[in-house]
């Protein structure tokens, strides 16, 4: 068993007009096996505790720690990171031109593991992989992330994390843009992932309809840069009934409503 642990982890942005606090305190421990959904309204920094996890160089962390298995992964380079066994499944996947998703996917293996796959089992299992994702064996020729569609980058994304086989699984706003359909592809990859036993997924998320699909162990309300509260499955439930609402100073709760 892995486990990543956050320990009241102090995180801020560099603005015009000064030093942005963004995480203000959160402490977290995951446990590969386990899933753990966050939730929470808009700037409530989901997507910024995502990102420091990966090692964005746009985050500061004032204070705090992130380890792994012991090792602290904030003096890692982003690159030791994902070899360390951290993935992160953007909510905005970039385009790449220039740069196939056959030698995209087959380099980056390579760079995670030490050495190149077999190219008979490497083939087989991308296009397996890419059967199961709905994706269309022509994209395996196409340039990363060029041309496709909001659905297209997430199945995408999903392909990665079940061709790399992460730890831990950071999912930032996978369902956002998906119809129903490409929303049950992806969840279907995430799971199938997961049931191997041997990752851990963190699953950021505004609504609950993907938890409808990938059933989170422990649910945390991200309210200001903080932990408002954790619970099981049911507190997913009691957000999509109640909103957001009684986690916010009554001023903005108005303002929202």
């Amino acid at each position: 068993m892995s486990t990543l642990e956050i320990k009241d982890l102090h995180v801020s942005i560099d603005t015009e007009q000064g030093s942005k606090p963004i995480l203000k305190g959160v402490s977290l421990t995951i446990n590969t096996g386990e899933i753990h959904a966050i939730m929470g309204p808009n700037g409530s920094g989901k997507s910024t505790l995502a990102s420091t996890i990966a090692g964005h160089p746009r985050y500061t962390v004032n204070s705090g720690s992130i380890t792994l298995d012991g090792e602290d992964v904030l003096t890692m380079s982003v690159d030791e990171r994902a070899r360390a066994g951290l993935f992160l499944a953007m909510q905005y996947p970039v385009e790449v031109p220039g740069v196939t998703m056959t030698n995209f996917l087959r380099t980056a293996k390579t760079a995670l593991d030490g050495e190149a796959p077999s190219l008979r089992h490497w083939t087989k299992d991308v296009k397996a992989a890419m059967g199961q994702l709905r994706i269309d064996a022509d994209f395996a020729q196409r340039n990363v992330n060029e041309g496709f569609s909001g659905g297209e980058k997430k199945r995408v994304e999903i392909l990665q994390l079940e061709l790399f086989h992460p730890k831990f699984a950071i999912l930032d706003e996978t369902d956002s843009g998906l119809d129903v359909d490409a929303l049950k592809v992806v969840s279907e990859g995430v799971n199938r992932e997961h049931s191997k036993g041997a990752m851990g997924t963190l699953l950021i998320t505004h609504y609950t309809r993907i938890l409808r699909y990938i059933k989170p162990d422990h649910v945390h309300v991200f309210v200001d840069g903080r932990i408002a509260e954790q619970g099981g499955a049911e507190l997913a439930d009691r957000l999509e009934e109640e909103g957001y609402d009684r986690f916010m100073p009554s001023e903005t709760a108005a303002v929202q409503a």
